[in-house]
């Protein structure tokens, strides 16, 4: 028996394993994801269905998740900075008063999460 085996009719390598021929199957290597592809990847499982599973069927649901998620990390940082920025938001504030600090940054950080999902995740 030979060690490795083509098909033609389906293009795949087999293996042999014993007396059976197993495929030669790779899983494609995929970019870390994070909190915000990890969160689109569950709405589009949820709400989107057709769509989640052409794309993981196709084998790019991981690419556009992954590129999602830098999109949203993208913008969530320059929306922080910019709210940041128009309300005067300093270190000086920071250094002077943490509690106020804290308050207002946890206040923007919330804005810009709302804007991130409106635009990008559930969109």
């Amino acid at each position: 028996m030979d060690k490795y085996i083509y098909d033609k009719s389906n293009g795949l390598w087999y293996e042999c394993h014993g007396d059976y021929y197993l495929p030669c199957l790779t899983v494609p290597e995929s970019k870390p994801v994070g909190v915000w592809g990890r969160r689109y990847r569950s709405y589009l499982k949820k709400h989107r269905n057709l769509v989640y599973t052409t794309m993981l069927l196709n084998g790019t649901l991981e690419n556009y998740v992954s590129e999602i998620d830098r999109q949203a990390e993208e913008m969530f940082a320059r929306l922080v900075e910019q709210m940041a920025g128009q309300e005067r938001v300093t270190e000086q504030l920071k250094a002077r008063d943490q509690m106020a600090w804290v308050g207002v940054m946890n206040n923007i950080r919330e804005r810009a999460e709302e804007v991130v999902y409106a635009e990008l995740i559930y969109s």
